[in-house]
């Protein structure tokens, strides 16, 4: 099972984002977010919840409760929405014909 530590650092490096980008903007010192990182100290709950509102997740996702990521689509076209409903219905299809 991933920890907080090692989902945090995943989400942090598939965004390109250095631990003290990330610490600037949550508001804390380039330390502490090592610190979760390895899992030697956790954020306490407003600094969850900012996280999970930079990495577009739930903080269910970062503590390992919930395997969906969330994903912001808010500046997506409605046309751009179901376009990506029809895709993800053919890979689960084809997921099924295996």
């Amino acid at each position: 099972m991933v920890n907080l530590g090692e989902k945090l650092k995943a989400l942090r490096k598939s965004n390109n984002m250095t631990q003290k980008d990330l610490a600037d903007r949550i508001g804390v010192s380039k330390s502490i977010i090592s610190s979760y990182e390895s899992g030697t100290r956790y954020p306490s709950y407003d600094v969850l919840v900012k996280m999970a509102r930079i990495f577009h997740v739930s903080t269910d996702y970062l503590f390992g409760l919930e395997k969906k990521k969330v994903l912001d689509a808010s500046e997506l076209t409605d046309a751009e929405i179901e376009a990506i409903k029809r895709l993800i219905t053919i890979f689960i299809e084809n997921r099924k014909r295996r």
